[in-house]
């Protein structure tokens, strides 16, 4: 494996990662992105009314789904994807056939004309978010014990005195969770207390979540090893008809870490910032939410208590698997766990009809061993 730290940004995996972004809307935000993005392939997938014209700025090379790309391409298995929800980005996950992906939504920003809204690192360089990820998928993780100097294989940082020497090389990074300068990613009822409330501190950090822990994760600035991880990153049942939004990444990143967890492998969180440009309405995100804010003090202890039998071996057995345990046990919580339950299933169904050579490696570790 090329060392991370010495990889030039203009050779960073260009015909091995997707881009992909949900909206609603024309993608000018791109052109403030065009030094980074221009170079690799997007996927966009339209949320919304289908008939609806997106506009893409000119130069970029990408494909565009709607509504109405969703239901002939899957059928009726497209039932397992949301409407009018960011959710249907994992669509795009489904669809590519890259070995990475990274997401974004159409509101962050890593330069601006006005300089008040550049996302810049310490030095004053505009932050290359897309590259920090590459080099956090690029080098391993540490799940299995934490190291004080944050992520040892960064330029000048190591393990540090006492760190085990048969850990030291790590497990393979499946996910690369970055964070966000401006607009913090807050639910409705903290959005309401500090609605002035903005994040203005860089922490020039990069740790592995250790294994066992949880945390909530974000789709707003994402990447992860699609041949890894994908079947996993599904975002669940949201928008349109159903009694929930704005819990499909933290849904996908429950499972994820669950079954990262189970077959061995890592999830980091920290660099790379973004801009995040624009604040959500409260009072719609209460809307959205407020089922959720009392449903998660169920789903958090459910997530920590899941086990997955030895013989789930690969990431569709683990999805399966706990998508079965939703419904025996969530499914008593209210019956959208029953039916998310089901999506969950179709949602592998799906993924393995279009991805038929298998789009996730199964892993040959023993639970909680590292290589």
């Amino acid at each position: 494996m090329a060392d991370p730290a010495t990889i030039s940004p203009a050779t960073l995996l260009k015909d091995e990662l997707d881009i992909v972004i949900p909206t609603i809307r024309n993608l000018d935000f791109l052109e403030m992105w065009r030094p980074f993005f221009q170079p690799y392939h997007l996927i966009i997938v339209q949320d919304g009314d289908p008939s609806k014209a997106i506009k893409v700025p000119e130069g970029f090379d990408y494909e565009l789904y709607n509504r109405n790309d969703i239901n002939r391409i899957l059928g009726p298995k497209a039932s397992c994807i949301s409407f009018k929800d960011s959710a249907c980005r994992c669509f795009g996950y489904m669809i590519s056939k890259k070995k990475y992906i990274y997401t974004i939504d159409d509101d962050c920003f890593v330069s601006s004309i006005f300089i008040s809204h550049v996302a810049k690192d310490p030095s004053g360089k505009d932050i290359n978010a897309l590259e920090q990820h590459i080099k956090n998928l690029l080098s391993p993780s540490t799940p299995f014990f934490f190291n004080t100097l944050y992520d040892p294989y960064r330029a000048g940082a190591d393990f540090v005195r006492g760190y085990p020497f048969s850990l030291r090389e790590g497990v393979p990074t499946a996910v690369s969770h970055g964070l966000w300068l401006n607009i913090p990613d807050y639910d409705a009822p903290t959005q309401l207390v500090k609605p002035l409330e903005r994040n203005t501190r860089y922490v020039d950090a990069v740790m592995t979540i250790p294994k066992g822990t949880l945390f909530p994760m974000c789709g707003m600035n994402l990447a992860f090893d699609r041949e890894l991880i994908g079947p996993a990153m599904y975002f669940g049942l949201m928008g349109d008809g159903q009694p929930i939004g704005r819990y499909d990444d933290m849904w996908a990143g429950w499972c994820t870490k669950v079954i990262c967890d189970h077959l061995g492998w890592g999830v980091k969180t920290g660099l790379p910032y973004i801009w995040h440009s624009k604040a959500s309405n409260p009072f719609v995100n209460l809307r959205k939410e407020y089922k959720g804010i009392y449903w998660q003090e169920e789903l958090i202890p459910f997530f920590q208590s899941v086990t997955l039998p030895k013989d789930c071996t690969s990431v569709q057995k683990c999805y399966t698997e706990i998508a079965k345990q939703v419904k025996a046990k969530l499914g008593k919580v209210d019956d959208y766990f029953n039916k998310l339950a089901d999506a969950m299933v179709t949602w592998i169904e799906a993924w393995d009809e279009l991805n038929p050579s298998g789009a996730s490696k199964s892993s040959d570790l023993p639970n909680g061993a590292s290589k």
